[in-house]
């Protein structure tokens, strides 16, 4: 690999974005695509295709043959709020190889005990998210039903373009939270992308399925990021 193109790798990889290093296998060129970048010709469906199932792979495009070697970040899951549904959707995302992480003030429900290995703060979103900042690849489901510990995190999950950003609560809570959000500033465009009611529509009624909804849409959510 090119020197340049490995420290541009590197640093792509430092700030959390998807890269793809493109071989040609003919002559042993190399370059770094960011996602997000333009690309024309036929090589631009190969990788919005290796971007999205994030594996690496050989490729002919226009009549060369390329090797595709795909690094996107790892997704993370932050949850905002430590209830029944946070346990079950922890337990869920881990089997299905997502980082997941629970945020939530209210001490007597963010506790080790309820928890286990879960990564937990108890502690205001703003300031665990001043160190922890949400990107592209973080998926925020805030599912306390409380304005003043939800709203925080869903107009910072906006302003970072997490690729997921779903809220519970009824259509009539929702409607409420898009009119604070609207207040604070935060566009229209933005509010449309918040999925509420939370999760996909299978009839979840218990918090375990719920879980299993929000994770559904999650997993859907990142593999179609980009898309449509």
């Amino acid at each position: 690999m090119d020197p340049l193109t490995l420290k541009n790798l590197n640093e792509a990889r430092n700030a959390r974005k998807a890269a793809i290093v493109v071989t040609n296998l003919t002559d042993g060129q190399d370059r770094l695509v960011i996602e997000g970048e333009s690309v024309e010709g036929e090589l631009a469906e190969a990788l919005s295709k290796a971007f999205l199932n994030g594996k690496s792979t050989t490729i002919e495009a226009g009549g060369c043959e390329y090797f595709l070697n795909v690094h996107v970040p790892p997704p993370r899951i932050v949850v905002i709020g430590a209830v029944h549904i946070s346990q079950a959707l922890a337990l869920i995302a881990k089997t299905s190889g997502y980082a997941l992480e629970v945020i939530d003030p209210r001490t007597a429900f963010a506790t080790p005990e309820r928890f286990g290995e879960t990564e937990l703060f108890a502690d205001w979103p703003e300031d665990v998210l001043a160190n922890r900042p949400l990107d592209a690849y973080c998926a925020l489901a805030a599912v306390t039903h409380d304005p003043k510990i939800d709203d925080y995190p869903l107009a910072a999950a906006l302003e970072a373009g997490c690729f997921y950003v779903g809220a519970l609560g009824s259509r009539k809570t929702h409607a409420k939270r898009l009119d604070r959000l609207k207040e604070e500033g935060i566009p229209q465009e933005a509010l449309d992308c918040i999925h509420s009611p939370i999760g996909l529509d299978i009839g979840a009624a218990s918090p375990q399925e719920i879980a299993v909804a929000i994770m559904g849409e999650i997993i859907q959510a990142f593999r179609s990021r980009g898309l449509g």
